[in-house]
């Protein structure tokens, strides 16, 4: 019993220790990085304002080193994602907006269900836009050593698109990773597709209008192709190369014309609605994070709009849920 109590005693006197050294780098951290604001033109007046009260939250960095999508297999991850009662909470949204989806889709020919899908699988339409203050949490993604100069860059963004009036500072409340609004924009995504659709002057991510559009733009800018394939679940021979299977969503490597994989799909005759000439690849998603996963279950091609939504989240299981709930609301508008 001594001996529990004491390894008690100096785990809470280590993270303690950790927490007040942490709390004391930070501000050091915070010091050196005014001047680097500074010299990439942001103005003391805006830094000082919205910097002040940014403190370092160690719960930002137990998040950043679990997420789901490194720890779910595909089944579970998917399956939360795409429920009914997530698909009818679409549908009620949808007919709460009708013009404001149906508008969106014509002006940027992308489909209300993948908007209603991307939404609900962010946000859960809107209902849970996280409560982070996404200025202490970018700080600390910054000053945290493991993606510094990518938190950083964002960070920038950021006080840069305050420091214009372009974002009101007092809304700036998220997620853990700095992600904001409806469809949980990066500050850089913010700066390269978000639009003030009510042309009110100030780019709101919170308000249905400037939301939509905005992830409208993005996906077109991205180039996603309406009415295109997304994936389809397919089952492999045993005779399949291991350099074709996919496990990680950095890069999609070995992509082929659909009639070279087929030789090697069990099932591939369910395929043959599809154009055979269409360069695809095929993924394994469960591969890289279930120790005992199956090499070749589950496997799906995948086509030119779903490395679209790799682009908005670098996750095979997040993109595989989007275009999942997607042919699920479709199914039911």
């Amino acid at each position: 019993m001594k001996q529990i109590s004491l390894f008690i005693f100096f785990f809470i006197f280590s993270f303690s220790t950790s927490l007040a050294d942490n709390q004391t780098d930070f501000l050091k951290w915070k010091n050196d990085f005014k001047n680097r604001a500074i010299k990439n033109g942001i103005s003391e007046k805006t830094f000082d304002l919205v910097m002040s009260n940014v403190k370092f939250l160690p719960d930002v960095i137990k998040y950043d080193r679990y997420q789901p999508e490194f720890y779910e297999d595909t089944k579970t991850y998917i399956s939360k994602r795409s429920s009914n009662k997530k698909v009818k909470k679409g549908l009620d949204f949808y007919n709460k907006n009708i013009k404001l989806i149906n508008d969106v889709e014509n002006k940027y020919k992308i489909e209300k269900e993948l908007l209603l899908s991307l939404m609900g699988i962010e946000t859960n339409f809107g209902t849970y836009v996280g409560k982070m203050d996404i200025l202490s949490s970018l700080a600390t993604l910054s000053y945290d050593k493991r993606r510094s100069e990518f938190f950083t860059k964002e960070l920038l963004i950021l006080l840069k698109l305050i420091d214009s009036n372009q974002i009101d500072y007092e809304t700036l409340y998220g997620s853990w990773a700095g992600a904001f609004g409806f469809f949980q924009f990066m500050p850089s995504t913010i700066k390269n597709h978000a639009i003030d659709y009510n042309k009110d002057n100030y780019i709101d991510l919170k308000n249905p209008f400037d939301a939509y559009a905005s992830a409208g733009n993005y996906l077109n800018n991205m180039g996603w192709k309406k009415n295109s394939h997304c994936f389809y679940r397919i089952k492999l021979k045993d005779n399949i190369s291991k350099k074709y299977l996919n496990v990680s969503a950095k890069k999609l490597k070995n992509k082929k014309e659909l009639k070279f994989f087929k030789k090697y799909i069990t099932d591939y005759k369910k395929l043959d609605f599809v154009d055979d000439t269409l360069k695809v690849a095929i993924i394994t998603p469960d591969k890289d994070i279930i120790p005992d996963a199956e090499t070749l279950n589950p496997a799906y091609i995948v086509f030119d709009n779903y490395e679209i939504i790799l682009k908005w989240n670098r996750s095979l299981r997040f993109a595989l849920a989007v275009c999942t709930l997607k042919e699920k609301i479709k199914y039911e508008l």
